[in-house]
């Protein structure tokens, strides 16, 4: 889906989708750089984070592991409820694994920072997070990811897998809903 299609919904646009591709290459070339020589096993937290796994995948040069949570803490409101469930856990053992947890945004880091908590609990050899945006106003825990794509304002955005009800996931940009859809 394009901008275009959705244009009354949005503010504005953040991110096209040409920015975001390039942006996951530079991620990925530092990805790669870290993980010389180490077998990596992403993680993705679903269901947002299935188009920038995906993409951040592509973008690698060598063979990676794959696997998904879904893990929630916002039910269907636009606000983390604080409570975490476990949807769907991995099927790999991440003991004496590199892990690193791909996510499409943190916003206030609840739900991430119980995840990497738990992760960490597996015995893996390393936990790191790697998500493609961050909104630091919003942090309610300290989160401290390895690769940020970009640090953004505290706005209800969505594409590129974010959404609002489950709608906008396959928006090729990123864009900030505007009120009207979501009051």
């Amino acid at each position: 889906m394009d901008a275009s299609d959705v244009e009354s919904d949005l503010v504005n646009i953040l991110f096209t989708e040409e920015q975001i591709q390039a942006k996951l290459k530079e991620m990925a070339t530092q990805i790669e750089a870290d993980y010389a020589g180490k077998e990596l096993l992403m993680v993705g937290v679903l269901r947002g984070a299935v188009m920038v796994m995906a993409d951040l995948a592509r973008s690698l040069h060598g063979h990676v592991e794959m696997d998904w949570m879904a893990v929630s803490s916002y039910g269907s409101g636009t606000k983390s409820s604080g409570v975490v469930r476990i949807l769907k856990d991995l099927d790999t053992d991440i003991s004496g694994r590199h892990v690193l947890v791909v996510d499409e945004i943190i916003d206030t880091g609840l739900t991430l920072s119980w995840l990497i908590s738990n992760l960490s609990s597996r015995n893996p050899a390393s936990v790191e997070i790697a998500t493609l945006l961050r909104k630091p106003e919003a942090l309610a825990m300290p989160v401290e990811p390895k690769y940020v794509g970009w640090d953004i304002p505290n706005e209800f955005v969505v594409g590129y897998g974010l959404d609002f009800k489950e709608r906008y996931r396959n928006l090729r940009d990123i864009g900030t809903l505007a009120p009207h859809v979501y009051s």
